[in-house]
C-alpha cells in the first residue's frame, strides 16, 4: 500500500525487523495513532492524464504525515509501521474518506475527476471493507465509478482465494479496480483472467527505462497490448519527459502519470495547476492524436 512512489532522503522512521518492544518503535505507534485521530495526516494529489489529448481525467491520492518535529513524512517511512501494527485500517479509512470529500469538492466545482487510492493486503483480506467503502460512498454522496482503488500483484497472490472474495464484492460496487507497479509481481495470465480488474498500471521501472533501453520499451509496448486485447485500461506511471509521453501515445496506452504532468500536490494547488496545464496541451506535440 502507498508504494514508496518518492523516496526523500532522512531519518528511517520504522523498519520491520525492530523489535516490537522497542522504546522509538513504540512511541512511534503512539504518535500515528495520535496522527490517525488529529487529523496530522494529509493528502496530495497527483494528476492522471489521457495518454491520447492531454485531458486530465482523475488525481491519486498519496498520503502524507505531517510530524510536529520531523515535518513532512512520505509514506514509506510509516506504512510498513501501521501494517505492523494493525493501524492499517483505521489509516486507510482516514485516507479513503478525505479523498471522497475531496472528490465529492471537485464535482461540486465542475471537476468531473476520478480518484485513485492505494490499498494494503490486509483491506483485500478483510471482509468488512468492502461495507465500508459502500459507507464512506454514501456519507459523501460519491457515485462509485468516481473511486479507483490500487492493488498490488503480492497484495492479491498473498491470499489469491480470499483477495477474489472482497475484488467481487468490490467490482459488484461498481468500483474501478487497477493492479498497480504491474509486471513486477508473479500472478500468471490465465488467473489475470479471473481478478474483476479494469486497469492495468505499469511499473514506473519499466516506463521511466524505456529511453535508454529497447526491451523495457518492448515490455511497456507488451502490457499497453495485453490490456487492450483483455479490455483493460492501461496507465503508464513514471513519465517524466516528452519522448516518453510520445512513445506511450504511439503505443495507445490510455493514461499517463509522472513528473512530467506535475509532483503530487496539495489540493490547493490543484485548481492552479490545472488551469496551467490546459495552456500546454497545445505544445504538447504532434503525438497526441487529438480527434
Amino acid at each position: 500500500m502507498y508504494a514508496a512512489k518518492e523516496r526523500r532522503a532522512g531519518c528511517e522512521m520504522y523498519a520491520t525487523e525492530h523489535d516490537h518492544y522497542d522504546p522509538a518503535r513504540l512511541t512511534l505507534v503512539a504518535e500515528l495513532r495520535r496522527a490517525i485521530d488529529h487529523r496530522e495526516l494529509e493528502l496530495h494529489y497527483q494528476p492522471m492524464a489521457s495518454a491520447q489529448n492531454g485531458h486530465i481525467r482523475g488525481m491519486e491520492a498519496l498520503v502524507r504525515w505531517r510530524h510536529p518535529e520531523h515535518g513532512l513524512i512520505f509514506p514509506d517511512q510509516f506504512i510498513p509501521l501501521a501494517e505492523h501494527t494493525g493501524l492499517i485500517r483505521p489509516l486507510t479509512a482516514y485516507v479513503l474518506d478525505a479523498a471522497l470529500a475531496q472528490c465529492r469538492q471537485w464535482h461540486e466545482s465542475g471537476r468531473g475527476l476520478f480518484v485513485s487510492v492505494n490499498l494494503s493486503a490486509q483491506s483485500l483480506l478483510d471482509v468488512h471493507f468492502p461495507q465500508e467503502v459502500e459507507a464512506l460512498l454514501a456519507k459523501w454522496h460519491v457515485p462509485a465509478p468516481w473511486l479507483k482503488l490500487e492493488l498490488t500483484e503480492s497484495s492479491i497472490m498473498s491470499d489469491p482465494v480470499r483477495a477474489l472474495r472482497v475484488l467481487t464484492k468490490l467490482s459488484a460496487m461498481r468500483l474501478s479496480l487497477s493492479i498497480d507497479d504491474f509486471g513486477t509481481g508473479y500472478s500468471s495470465f490465465a488467473y489475470l483472467r479471473r481478478l474483476p480488474v479494469n486497469t492495468l498500471k505499469i511499473d514506473r521501472s519499466f516506463v521511466m527505462g524505456m529511453k535508454n533501453d529497447d526491451n523495457d520499451e518492448v515490455i511497456v509496448q507488451s502490457i499497453v497490448d495485453l490490456g487492450r486485447n483483455l479490455g483493460l485500461e492501461t496507465v503508464a506511471e513514471g513519465v517524466e519527459d516528452q519522448t516518453t509521453w510520445d512513445s506511450l501515445a504511439r503505443f495507445g496506452c490510455d493514461i499517463a502519470q509522472g513528473y512530467y504532468l506535475s509532483r503530487p500536490m496539495p489540493p490547493e494547488s490543484i485548481d492552479g495547476w490545472l488551469s496551467a496545464w490546459a495552456s500546454r496541451i497545445p505544445e504538447l506535440g504532434n503525438a497526441l492524436p487529438i480527434a
